[in-house]
């Protein structure tokens, strides 16, 4: 069944996840999932190389783990399994924080935004510790390129034919991004439920799914799986 936002969707396993076509005001669609294990334990083993470490199949599985390690492992591998089965191009990432913009229009991952693709294609992720990300209703949200104040001062930034004006938006991707009403009611995505998003393109009939990353956890880095 939908929230009252008629957003969201739960559905009750991968098949479903994947296959049922988003409709209406529905662009986000949920497996929700109570994980065993301990994947602090993985994260453990990750040598980090920045703030940012890619975690390969091949070093998970060298990985020496406890029964409830192994556990936490199988549930990667199996899901890395499915998504790869779908098509998809899976990456597990291990996070400490993500760049961030010194801009007073931030076009990093900590703002709301969507996702853009020229081909039809979903996101789809999980987060199985640390913070998660947060959905923000379309419905409670304004595109900041048309706040007023927020579009003369990139105008102002702007030294083109005003013509090209709405390409220089698009080529900076300030179109993407989005500021929340001060009553929005977000939606947490919360840890070990994969989550399928509407993605801006050309073939798509709902609106792209609107979005940020959290603000990370102090000492607990994100394990986060994304396509």
């Amino acid at each position: 069944m939908t929230n009252s936002e008629n957003q969201t969707l739960s559905v009750t396993d991968f098949q479903s996840l994947v296959s049922t076509p988003f409709q209406g005001e529905t662009n986000a669609i949920c497996w929700p999932r109570v994980l065993l294990g301990d994947f602090s334990e993985i994260v453990g083993q990750v040598k980090m190389n920045g703030n940012i470490t890619e975690l390969g199949l091949e070093e998970l599985r060298s990985f020496s783990l406890s029964n409830q390690g192994q556990l936490a492992r199988d549930t990667l591998l199996n899901d890395f399994s499915l998504l790869e089965a779908h098509g998809a191009n899976p990456v597990l990432n291990v996070i400490k924080s993500y760049d961030r913009d010194d801009f007073f229009f931030p076009t990093d991952v900590y703002s709301f935004h969507v996702d853009r693709s020229p081909i039809p294609v979903d996101t789809i992720l999980c987060t199985y510790q640390g913070a998660s990300s947060d959905i923000l209703p379309n419905s409670q949200a304004n595109q900041k390129i048309l706040i007023p104040e927020i579009r003369d001062a990139l105008y102002e930034l702007y030294s083109g034919e005003e013509k090209d004006f709405e390409s220089f938006l698009s080529e900076h991707f300030f179109d993407l991004h989005y500021q929340a009403d001060p009553e929005a009611k977000l939606v947490n995505l919360g840890q070990g439920n994969v989550w399928r998003l509407a993605v801006d393109h050309p073939a798509s009939n709902v609106l792209p799914c609107i979005h940020r990353a959290p603000e990370e956890i102090e000492e607990i880095p994100r394990l986060l799986m994304i396509c």
